[in-house]
């Protein structure tokens, strides 16, 4: 190491500083380089904690089951297929999943099941509608001896999906009679579960309805798709001090263990504060100007 100085006291100084600057850093988290950041949106849907942009943003156990593909589109997956993910919304933390074999009164055809892993933070919420169409005669949905299917305004959405011309997608003719439609309860036939075991049910199709665009008479204006929600228990403070630090709460290593992913793609195990100490530190150069006296330090 040399130095270049007019005094030796400039030079103490000047030690003296460097010494001072340094010391903090023992507290301060290593940051590694990475090979890219995280970003807080996927096509035109805000991602906030727990999701993630990409794999190692969000946290670990959720992004198992939502993806952001290089084409802008927020996808869900789980053990019958991918799903789309129309929209988050954050205050409820619920999730709107459209599945590409859902029947609505424009497109009905066969649909295949629908299921949510055991093990998986999300669960079906009761706001959900859902309408079993061309069931046969021996599905347990009509058994005598449950409460399966709703008989009283459930008929009202059985008419009207029966109505669409495009019925004929699943077998059936405009306005066949409602007598293969149920209506149900998702906690009921899907139970802790959550399974919708269409070739159990003996029915050819589905449709999940969780609005009706201000018309429950058109099943044109309906809003057919799944409302999911998701376990809300995953954030912590430290996620939050790194959100406060700018950075986004993501996961790194073999044990995907926290990490604080920073905008200049580099992550802390804690947050994004001192990154100009670490540019200072690893400088293979610097200037220091003391009392007017120019001292170079070379490393």
């Amino acid at each position: 190491m040399l130095f270049y100085a007019e005094s030796l006291s400039t030079i103490t100084h000047s030690l003296l500083f460097v010494f001072i600057l340094v010391y903090p850093l023992h507290a301060i988290p290593s940051i590694m380089p990475l090979s890219g950041t995280c970003h807080d949106k996927c096509g035109n849907i805000t991602i906030k904690f727990p999701f993630g942009s990409r794999f190692g943003c969000g946290h670990p156990v959720f992004a198992e089951y939502v993806k952001c593909t290089s084409s802008g589109t927020l996808e869900f997956s789980t053990g019958s297929g991918v799903y789309e993910i129309s929209s988050i919304d954050y205050s409820s933390n619920t999730l709107t999943v459209s599945d590409p074999f859902m029947s609505t009164c424009s497109s009905m055809q066969n649909s295949g099941s629908f299921i949510l892993d055991h093990a998986s933070p999300f669960t079906v919420m009761e706001d959900n509608i859902f309408v079993l169409m061309g069931c046969s005669g021996t599905s347990p949905v009509f058994d005598q001896n449950t409460d399966f299917c709703n008989t009283g305004s459930g008929l009202d959405l059985c008419k009207g999906l029966y109505s669409c011309k495009d019925l004929t997608g699943i077998g059936l003719e405009p306005n066949a009679p409602i007598s293969t439609c149920c209506v149900y309860d998702p906690t009921t036939v899907l139970g802790s579960r959550n399974d919708l075991d269409l070739p159990k049910l003996q029915c050819s199709s589905y449709s999940g309805i969780y609005g009706f665009g201000g018309d429950k008479g058109d099943p044109m204006k309906w809003q057919y798709g799944l409302l999911l929600q998701y376990n809300e228990s995953y954030f912590s403070s430290g996620c939050k001090n790194c959100e406060d630090s700018g950075g986004f709460c993501g996961f790194s290593g073999v044990t995907k263990s926290f990490a604080c992913i920073c905008q200049n793609r580099k992550s802390s195990p804690i947050n994004c504060y001192g990154r100009v100490f670490h540019l200072i530190l690893f400088s293979t150069a610097f200037r220091m100007h003391s009392n007017g006296t120019d001292i170079r330090l070379m490393m």
